[in-house]
Order: structure tokens, then sequence, then C-alpha cells
């Protein structure tokens, strides 16, 4: 039944929707045979139902929940949303960061909650296009109409590959494929996907050939679906798009962003912007012979002022892109570090530079707008029926995939010549060294801070936002989180955070033991491989996560010949093998161990027997190494911070309760957590990464 505070808490909600979900939580109740009723699940429920609904902030309907690991997350916010949305004809837009949580809530939570519900709602999965074929690119590829498959392809392709494709073409019209990539009955290699994949600018939905399209079909579901489950990435498209364009009106949407811990840095990428010198110099002369080849196809005189002022706008391009070429040849000093790279100390471009830039954002913006232009042209020509369905098919592609590089090409050099906000945190600016046939220079731009962005495209116009993940909190706060995506414990959003029910003191101990060595001396790499012989020695199930890939392999080649079996390490196969493995010899009652590097502290699940002893060699401290934290240290520090206190322990503080996070996966798991770093206990901030951490048993030597 639900607890007295949430069904307190439900009070404002309308009569029909508080009824709804209590019913529906009573059926849920009973068809799970192992049921038990949490507090904290209902209080999410009941909390996500509200700040939906607009009872606490009608301007501000968004809700942060951390929620520990047990609870059942994806349940109360599906309970909390859905009957909601329904009853308020808005839709649900689930966003995760990982394939696994979204096949986990189209295969099983979401029929799951249909089934028990008895409500009436669709759902599904939306792809971007790359994950879609392009069936008129498909048949040039595979020489459909003569003359065009050569030029299609990047690289001559082998009568095999020929051969594959053929069978591709003839099993989606014999219904046996969806032209999906996710679908394929064997994995194509990427680059041979790229060529034949849907993108944004030759595929068009007027054309004849491209109405019937796998993309333009799966779209038109989108339209009918109640809930729709995408990525972040995907979320932030649409959002860049200013909305509703892949998915629904942000107006008309309650948006659960799960894992929303990856949010800032997904923004971040996002939003950012680079492009090569010389590299561009090469394809912008591949866009002259584009545009000469459209005015000798295009009958209508109208094309003849756009191609000329494209000429004229990429000779200025090629001419400036040259002058900072020789300008980046001049400053081989700057260059001369391991990452063969030049930042630009708080964003600021020298004078000469910034002039250029300004010039460069200046023309490849009118470069761009002469080039849709043409396209315009091109697509009424081809509707017009003035061009050869071969030719038509060929120049979309082609034309596509220049105005892609266009776009990106403008959208660099306007980030770079932007005056940055004196309120706001500078964008970061650098530019990398490129070794290959020819010297070359790759430059970057990209936001310190993404709160303003966020504040824009989403927190200001969903019609509602719930982020969740298991940690959100660094140091038993919100305060980095919010920091990080522009909102404030005071602007109207609730803030939640719930433990996970398990009984840490009981099923688990945090073992400090004693060592000689801090990860800052020599010697250390040598003390971690006597511990973890001496840890593993008479366990079944263990896992072992390292700071580093390089110290990882260091370690494993002290130990390797004294483990005589069971060492998998990360890298030497995938992790699914990896852990296909592990499962296997945890049946079999062998010992297994898993040498595995960051990405094995999140999101793995290994519960029961398949992990009893969980072994950390080192605090989570990421060194700034990235150009952008780089930047973002140094804007703490100008504004009078300490990067380390503000940046670096909350960090570190997040990824150590994820890390930890891996042992108990369920109620009745039991086992240990080792750390092998005494920072824990001999430096200040210690204490307050341990008190962060849940109350599992302590053994501090």
């Amino acid at each position: 039944m639900y607890s007295s505070i949430s069904l307190l808490c439900m009070r404002m909600l309308s009569a029909d929707v508080k009824t709804q979900i209590r019913t529906i939580y009573k059926g849920i109740a009973a068809a799970l045979p192992h049921f038990r009723s949490r507090r904290e699940q209902n209080y999410i429920v009941a909390e996500i139902s509200k700040t939906l609904a607009g009872e606490y902030d009608k301007q501000r309907r968004i809700a942060v929940v951390e929620a520990g690991t047990g609870i059942g997350k994806s349940l109360a916010y599906l309970l909390g949303a859905i009957p909601l949305a329904l009853a308020n004809k808005k839709k649900v837009c689930i966003a995760t960061a990982t394939v696994a949580l979204q096949e986990q809530l189209l295969h099983k939570d979401l029929p799951f909650f249909l089934a028990q519900s008895e409500l009436n709602f669709t759902f599904g999965l939306v792809k971007g296009r790359q994950r879609y074929v392009c069936l008129s690119k498909l048949q040039m590829l595979i020489g459909a109409d003569d003359g065009t498959q050569m030029a299609m392809w990047q690289t001559k392709p082998d009568t095999s590959q020929i051969a594959q494709l053929q069978t591709l073409y003839k099993q989606y019209h014999e219904g046996k494929w969806n032209g999906e990539r996710d679908t394929l009955p064997e994995q194509l290699p990427d680059h041979l996907w790229q060529q034949m994949a849907c993108d944004k600018h030759s595929c068009h939905k007027q054309l004849a050939s491209h109405r019937n399209c796998p993309f333009h079909k799966a779209r038109e579901d989108i339209d009918t679906w109640d809930v729709l489950i995408a990525n972040h990435s995907l979320l932030f498209a649409d959002l860049e798009l200013g909305g509703g364009v892949i998915l629904p009106d942000p107006e008309d949407v309650y948006y659960i962003i799960d894992e929303a811990h990856h949010l800032p840095k997904v923004a971040r990428d996002f939003s950012s912007a680079q492009s090569t010198l010389r590299g561009a110099i090469d394809w912008l002369e591949k866009i002259d012979k584009t545009s000469t080849k459209l005015q000798t196809q295009i009958k209508s005189n109208h094309i003849i002022a756009p191609v000329q002022s494209m000429h004229d706008h990429i000779t200025d391009l090629t001419g400036q892109l040259n002058l900072i070429a020789h300008y980046c040849d001049t400053q081989t000093a700057r260059f001369d570090n391991p990452e063969n790279r030049f930042r630009f100390e708080h964003g600021k471009l020298p004078d000469g530079l910034l002039s250029q830039a300004e010039s460069l954002s200046t023309t490849s913006s009118k470069a761009l707008k002469q080039f849709n232009k043409m396209q315009t042209l091109l697509a009424e020509a081809i509707k017009d029926g003035e061009i050869p369905k071969h030719q038509a098919e060929q120049l979309l592609s082609e034309t596509g995939f220049m105005v892609q590089r266009l776009e990106n090409l403008q959208k660099l050099w306007k980030m770079m010549a932007k005056v940055d906000n004196a309120k706001g945190a500078p964008m970061a600016r650098w530019i990398e060294l490129i070794t290959g046939k020819q010297l070359d220079y790759l430059f970057n731009a990209s936001p310190i801070e993404v709160g303003y962005m966020l504040e824009k495209l989403l927190w200001d116009k969903a019609a509602g936002v719930v982020l969740c993940s298991a940690t959100l909190r660094a140091l038993n706060n919100f305060d980095h989180f919010t920091r990080q995506v522009g909102l404030s414990v005071n602007d109207g959003s609730r803030f939640l955070a719930l433990d996970s029910p398990f009984d840490f003191e009981q099923n688990a101990t945090l073992y400090l033991p004693k060592m000689k060595t801090e990860p800052t001396d020599d010697k250390y790499t040598e003390e971690l491989a006597e511990q973890i012989i001496t840890l593993i020695d008479g366990e079944q199930a263990t896992l072992v996560l390292f700071a580093s890939y390089w110290q990882m392999e260091k370690v494993a080649d002290l130990v390797e010949s004294k483990i005589k079996t069971g060492l998998q390490i990360q890298g030497t196969a995938s992790r699914q093998e990896i852990l296909t493995k592990h499962k296997q010899r945890c049946d079999n009652n062998e010992p297994s161990i898993i040498f595995g590097t960051g990405s094995f502290s999140e999101g793995l699940d290994l519960p029961g027997d398949y992990l009893t002893n969980l072994i950390i060699t080192k605090l989570p401290f990421a060194v700034p190494t990235s150009p952008v934290e780089q930047a973002h240290a140094e804007y703490i520090k100008i504004k009078g911070g300490n990067p380390f206190l503000q940046l670096t322990i909350p960090d570190a503080s997040r990824k150590l309760i994820q890390s930890c996070g891996r042992l108990l996966r369920k109620e009745q798991d039991y086992g240990r957590i080792t750390i092998l770093d005494r920072r824990l206990v001999s430096k200040r901030y210690g204490k307050s990464l341990l008190d962060a951490l849940p109350p599992f048993r302590r053994v501090i030597e």
C-alpha cells in the first residue's frame, strides 16, 4: 500500500489520475511474485506526478531525482508520468545514455507496464537517420543504374561487397529486413554502412523514390506513439533544430532524462565544433566543381548568380584558410607538447587571428546561403523531371555531403569569432597539429558551461522534465550537478535524494588495508600487484577497477604468471564476451577475475555470486588533460575558486560511488569492497569522499 507521506504528496493531483496510479500500483504488486512495496518508490511516483502537474511551480516543472539501486526508478517514473501524460494529452519521451537501458525499457519495462496498467498507449524506440538505410544509395551502390555505381563508392568495391549489398536489397523488398542497421542479418563495416546510410540533406520525402524509405516510414510511426524512447544525442539533435523536428514539440512532452549524470558532457560535446584548414581547402575545391556541375545540369537561369557567388566565396575562404595555415606553420614551438596542442588561454585569440576568424565566419555564412539556394533549385529541377533519376540521386548525395561540411565549417568559425559574454565562462578554443600525408591543423571550439543552452532549449520550453540517476549527488549534495546543467536549488525545481533500501552495513564491508605507498609513489604499481594477489586468494568472483589503461596492463604483466586461470583483461575481448565467460566460470564454481577501467565502473550488472570481491585500485581523479577541462579549471581560478575542490573532488566522489555500486545489485547480494588508495585517510578531502559512500561496514587498518 502507499505510505501516508505518498498519499499526502498526491492530494493535489486530479482525483482520476490519483485513483489510476493507485490501481495500477496494486495491479503491479499483485503481478510480481516477490514484489515489495517501497516507501521510497511510492514517494518518487507521487513527487514526479505532482511536479509534472505543476503543483509546486507552474512555470518550473522540473524534478531532479537521485534514486539508489534497488528502489525501482524505471517503474516509478513510468507510473508517475504516463497516466498524467495521457490525461493531459501530452507525450512522454524517455532519453537514456546507454543502449542497454533503451533495450530494457523497450523489451521489458514498458511491455510489462502496458499489460499491468490496462492503459491504452503506444510506444517505440526513436533512432537517428544514420541508423536507417537509404534505398536509393543502396540501389546505386549495387549498380542498378549504370555509370553511377563507381561514383558512389569511396574506394573500389570487391565482388563480395557488391553481392552482400545485392542480398540486402533483395531481403528488404522480400520483407525479411526492415532497413535498420540494428536488425541487419549480418553486421557491415562502418565505412560501408556510412555510404548507404540515410542523411538529412539527400533524403527528401518529396522525391517519389524516398517517400517509402525505411526512415520516413519509421517517422510516420513516431507521430502515433504516446511514449518515445531515445538516446541523449538524439534529444539534443532535436533541441538544436528548435525542437519538434525529430521528436514531438517540447511544449507537448514530459521528458524523463534517465542516466542524467551523462547530460552535461553530452550537451557540451553536442555544442562543440571542429574543422581542419588544409583538409577544408581540399573539399572546398570539390564544392567548386560540384557548383559548376549543377550549373550545367539545371536549366534555370536562376542558378547562374548563386554559382558565381559560390566561386567568389570559395576563393575568399581558400585564401583566408591558407593565411591561417601559414600563421600556424610559424607557431611550431606552441605545438611542442605530448598532445601536439596549442590552447588559447582564457579562450582569447590573438588580434590578427581573431580578424581572420571573423572574416571566415562571415564568408562561410554567405557561402552556405548560396549553396542552400543551389540545393533548392536542384530539388525543384528534380521535381519537374528535368534531371534523370540516376543523376538526381547522385547530385543529391553529393550536395548533401557538401552542405554538411559547409555547415560544420560555418559553425566552427562562428564559435571562434564569437565575443564571449563577460558574465559567463569563455569558450574553450584550441588547435591540434595533425601529421599525415600533409601537415594540417584541426581548429576546435567548445562551450565550458552548458547551463544557458539547456535553459533556452529545454528547461524553458518543455511541458515538464524529470532528471534521474542512481548517482547525481557528489559529496552528499546536488551543487556540482546543478552548476553543470544550469539549475538551482532556489529556482523552483524539485530535488529528491532517496537512498537505496539495501542493508549496506550487514551485506558489505568496505576495507582499506595498510599500504606502504600512495598512488604518487613510483613503487605503488608493484604494491598494487602484491595486494591484488593476496585479495583474490580463495575468492570466486572478483572485479578489479583501474584508473588508467597503462596501470592495468602493468599490473596484469606482474600478476599473470601467478594467476593460473580465470583472468580476463578489458580490451582483449568485447565487454559482452568477458561477462559471458565470467558468468560461465562462476556457474561452474571456478574462480574468475576481471580487470577493467572506468567504463567497467558503470552499467555493469553482476548480481549475486557473480561479484563478491570488488577491488578499487585508485581514487578516480580525472586529470584535466582535455582542453575543455583545462579551460574550465583556468576559468574557476580567475574567479578566485579552487578547481581541485570545485571540479576534481566532486567528480571523483560521484565516480567512486558508482564504482562501489557494482557490488550490491540486489537486496540479498553480499561481499567486500577494497580500496587500495590510502589518500582516503591521509588527506583532508578523504573524509568527505568516505562519508559520501553508502554506510558499508568499515574496516580501516
